[in-house]
């Protein structure tokens, strides 16, 4: 995009509150949608296949908004995370630390609540995994328009713990539900991974060879039985961050520069476009708080998120396992931790897969309904407390 309105636009995507409204804008829409009498509009546009059959690549739309699309933000969340690890936030070993056991606390209090509540319920033998995962492109975004005001090291606590619940989402989805792995593909992954560090490692900038690269990595890891996404996350965290002595910015920053607003204007709201469209109808609704497997659900996002991730956050740093960082106060991390129960994608994916054939497909309606009324409560919460501790911050300045 050239031009000074090309330029303008630009600039005005690399706003991150401009990013958070246009994916809670067509996460609205989608809602909208599917609830309105259009709703055969918007399956028979998801569910339209496209791409070549020959590579098993003959995807709806929705899959392809959510395993291609969401990979690119998930590279440029990769990039953002590498740059802590290595030269920001989280350079410190301890301060590193404690994201990585937050989010661990965030998948197995959950996991654990709704398995009590679920437990005997059909489908709850692997339903136990749908509260899990954050969905973080819509956590960020809720951050990025009601967290403006808090430190800035939020986001980074955030953001990697978000990626690691994902990751650890992502291998729960591939020990529960994967029949078998391709191990020759998911060899030839590694193998595109360890190409693309040594192109890092002897400095090669042209792109003709990183952007196959990129392409082959993703589609070995689909074609592997992996959720793909994970290509974004690798690459992203062995794109080389610190500066040579001959260059004004590095790798990894010149390609956040032109990637994010890509990400945030395009393929973050055109996966919430087609992640979003959850069915609301008086009987799913009806059937929420009398069904054991919403139950699970509801209390595993709204209860078991924050309590996993802020109860193991605040112990771990109690006991000196863990730091957080200076300008992060435990009020704001409980904010964060009410984030964490926004699951959306993974948790709609889960629900799908765990309950497939169960019953007459009502209850995975059900469920799925439990996850977004759940994440929309967990936004509305954390919104809220979001807001006061940052009327906190503001009134200290």
């Amino acid at each position: 995009m050239t031009g000074p309105r090309g330029s303008e636009l630009v600039r005005y995507l690399r706003t991150e509150t401009v990013g958070g409204t246009l994916l809670l804008a067509a996460a609205a829409i989608a809602l909208i949608w599917v609830n309105s009498p259009w709703v055969d509009a918007y399956t028979n546009l998801r569910d339209f296949q496209i791409g070549p059959h020959a590579l098993h690549l003959d995807l709806s739309v929705g899959t392809w908004a959510q395993d291609g699309l969401l990979a690119v933000f998930f590279f440029v969340a990769g990039l953002e995370l590498k740059r802590e690890l290595v030269v920001g936030e989280l350079a410190d070993r301890k301060k590193a630390l404690l994201p990585i056991i937050a989010a661990c606390g965030g998948v197995i209090v959950p996991a654990i609540i709704a398995a009590s509540i679920g437990w005997g319920t059909p489908g709850m033998d692997r339903g136990w995994a749908i509260p899990v995962a954050t969905d973080i492109a819509f956590a960020l975004g809720v951050l990025a328009l009601t967290g403006s005001r808090i430190p800035a090291s939020a986001r980074v606590f955030l953001l990697s713990l978000a990626v690691v619940d994902d990751l650890l989402a992502i291998a729960l989805i591939a020990i529960l539900f994967t029949a078998s792995i391709a191990a020759l593909w998911l060899a030839g992954a590694a193998a595109c991974l360890i190409v693309y560090a040594f192109a890092q490692h002897r400095r090669v900038t042209t792109p003709f060879l990183y952007v196959p690269i990129a392409l082959l990595t993703w589609y070995c890891l689909h074609e592997a039985g992996i959720h793909p996404t994970i290509a974004g996350v690798a690459l992203g965290l062995l794109t080389r961050v610190k500066t040579d002595p001959d260059e004004e910015n590095s790798p990894a920053a010149r390609l956040e520069h032109r990637i994010q607003p890509i990400s945030a204007g395009l393929c973050v709201p055109l996966f919430a476009l087609f992640a979003s469209g959850v069915p609301l109808d008086g009987g799913v609704l009806s059937g929420l708080l009398s069904d054991p497997v919403s139950l699970a659900v509801i209390a595993g996002l709204l209860i078991g998120k924050p309590v996993g991730i802020f109860g193991i956050s605040w112990l771990t740093i109690k006991l000196g396992i863990a730091e957080k960082p200076r300008s992060l106060e435990f009020r704001d991390m409980f904010a964060l931790s009410v984030l964490g129960g926004i699951g959306f994608t993974v948790s709609l994916l889960v629900a799908d897969l765990a309950l497939a054939g169960i019953g007459d497909g009502s209850e995975a309606e059900t469920a799925k309904a439990a996850v977004l009324i759940s994440s929309v409560a967990a936004s509305l919460i954390g919104s809220a407390l979001l807001l006061r501790r940052g009327r906190v911050h503001a009134a200290r300045l």
